[in-house]
C-alpha cells in the first residue's frame, strides 16, 4: 500500500467529483484534510450543499470552504446542466447547508500549505478560479504541496479536439487555467479528458453499485444512472475526477506520462489545456508561450482503476459486474 496521502480537495461537486470524494473516504490511505468549492457543475451554492451531503454520507469530517462563484473576469459563458440543475442529476436530494468555516478558498489553500509545507497534496476537480485567486496571495503556493493534480487539459496538441470530450474545467475559466499552469510548482500533474474519457462506468457496474448494499454505493449508483440517463447512447459514465483521484493516490495507474509546458488554447469558442508537445515529442508548429513543466498523463489503466474505484465504494468488486472497457493507450 502506498503511503498515506492528505488530500485537500478544490472541487465544483457534480455527479464524478461526488463519487471521487466517496472513493477518497473509502481509500484507507488517503485522508481529505479539506474541501472548497468553486462555481462550475453548478452554482456555488449548489456546490456548498453537495460537498455536505456527501460529508455526511461519507463521514468525513473535513473542513469545507467557500469559494468563488463566478469566474475571472473574460471567461466565455459554458453552459450547465450535463449534472442536473443540482449538480447531482437533479434528483431532489434534501441537501442542508453544511457548517463552513469563516475562511475563503483561497485563503485556507494558502494557510494550509504555509503550515504543513511539503506534506499535502492539492486535488483540482472543477475550474482553476480557487487556485489563481490563491496565487495572487502567495505566487510560491504550489511549491508548498507535496503535488499539484488538475483534473482537466486535453493532452499533447496534436490530438485532433473533435475525437475529445469538451474540456470544460478549463474552458470555464481560461484566466485561472492559464496562471495555474504557469506558476512555479513542486509536481504538478495534469489527468486531461483524452485520458480520463476511458474510465467508462457501464450499467452493469452501474447496477452492481445499487445493489452493493452500502449507502456510499447506493447513492454513487443512484447520482450515476441519472446522470448516464441524461447521456443516451453512451457505454457508461465516464469517472474524470475519480480516476484524477486515483492516479494521485497511485501513481502506477498513469501507464504513459510526457513532460512538458503546458498553453491554455481555443478550441472555437472555448478553451482547452494542451501538451505543447505532439505525441511523437515534436513542439508546435504555432507560437506558445513557455511554462514551468507539468506531468501530462497520456494513458491509465482504465481496468485496474474501475476495479480499485468499485473495491473503495463496496470493499470489494461485485461478482456480476460485467466486463470493463479496455484502456486506451
Amino acid at each position: 500500500m502506498n503511503a498515506r496521502r492528505r488530500v485537500v480537495v478544490d472541487t465544483d461537486a457534480g455527479v464524478d467529483d461526488a463519487c471521487a470524494l466517496l472513493y477518497l473516504a473509502g481509500r484507507p490511505d488517503a485522508e481529505v484534510v479539506a474541501v472548497t468549492s468553486v462555481a462550475g457543475n453548478c452554482a456555488e451554492d449548489d456546490v456548498v450543499r453537495n460537498i455536505g451531503y456527501v460529508a455526511r454520507l461519507a463521514g468525513l469530517p473535513a473542513p469545507v470552504a467557500r469559494g468563488a462563484g463566478e469566474p475571472l473576469p473574460g471567461a466565455p459563458r459554458v453552459p450547465r446542466g450535463a449534472h442536473g440543475e443540482d449538480g447531482l442529476g437533479g434528483l431532489g436530494l434534501d441537501r442542508p447547508m453544511p457548517a463552513v468555516t469563516g475562511e475563503s478558498a483561497a485563503g485556507l489553500l494558502v494557510r494550509l500549505a504555509r503550515e504543513r509545507p511539503g506534506e499535502l497534496d492539492l486535488l483540482a476537480l472543477g475550474p482553476l478560479t480557487n487556485l489563481a485567486l490563491a496565487l495572487r496571495s502567495d505566487p510560491a503556493l504550489f511549491t508548498k504541496y507535496r503535488s499539484v493534480v488538475v483534473m482537466g487539459g486535453s493532452g499533447p496538441w496534436d490530438i485532433p479536439a473533435e475525437r475529445l470530450a469538451r474540456d470544460t474545467n478549463i474552458a470555464r475559466d481560461p484566466s485561472a487555467a492559464r496562471a495555474v499552469l504557469s506558476a512555479p510548482r513542486r509536481l504538478m500533474l495534469m489527468v486531461g479528458v483524452d485520458v480520463t474519457s476511458a474510465a467508462l462506468l457501464p450499467e452493469p457496474r452501474i447496477a452492481a453499485l445499487s445493489a452493493a448494499g452500502g449507502p456510499a454505493a447506493r447513492f454513487a449508483a443512484l447520482i450515476l444512472r441519472a446522470h448516464l440517463a441524461s447521456h443516451p447512447g453512451r457505454g457508461g459514465v465516464p469517472l474524470h475526477d475519480p480516476l484524477a483521484a486515483g492516479i494521485l493516490l497511485d501513481p502506477g495507474l498513469a501507464t504513459a506520462a510526457a513532460l512538458g509546458p503546458v498553453n491554455v488554447v481555443r478550441d472555437g469558442p472555448l478553451w482547452r489545456g494542451r501538451l505543447m508537445r505532439a505525441r511523437d515529442g515534436r513542439p508546435p508548429p504555432f507560437p506558445w508561450a513557455p511554462a514551468p513543466d507539468t506531468r501530462v498523463v497520456t494513458a491509465a489503466d482504465a481496468a485496474r482503476f474501475v476495479r480499485g474505484f468499485l473495491a473503495a465504494l463496496t470493499g470489494g468488486v461485485p461478482r456480476d459486474a460485467g466486463a470493463l472497457p479496455p484502456a486506451e493507450k
